[in-house]
């Protein structure tokens, strides 16, 4: 059975950084896209930044460009988002999921309902 596990997040000031991990099991990933979804209360699930693992290639959202690293562990299956100059604004629930069937020009796709395979959700949150 697939898992998809986040650990990392917790409560941090504005400017600080959190480095949030995915741990996959239950399946070895290779053609498929991972992402970082988030939700904040009384909003929608956003795509924050998606990778497609077949070949790295990344998509982050306008508003963590520059700020949002993703990088992956292809030994253990582990996905990272490394999350620098945070703002309250990035606060939220944040996700980790996978989508089966992906290619690269489809890594831009990130609508929540084209992904399969979620974790359970670390929150984030940041203080002014």
């Amino acid at each position: 059975q697939v898992h998809l596990v986040e650990s990392g997040g917790g409560s941090v000031q504005a400017g600080g950084s959190l480095r949030l991990s995915c741990a996959a099991s239950g399946y070895t990933y290779s053609s498929v896209c991972m992402g970082w979804f988030r939700q904040a209360p009384g909003r929608e699930r956003e795509g924050v930044a998606v990778v497609y693992i077949g070949d790295g290639a990344t998509y982050y959202t306008d508003s963590v460009k520059g700020r949002f690293t993703l990088s992956q562990d292809k030994a253990t299956n582990t996905l990272y988002l490394q999350m620098n100059s945070l703002k309250p604004e990035d606060t939220g629930m944040y996700y980790c999921a996978a989508r089966r069937i992906c290619n690269n020009v489809q890594r831009t796709q990130v609508g929540p309902n084209l992904y399969q395979l979620w974790g359970q959700g670390t929150q984030v949150t940041v203080s002014s």
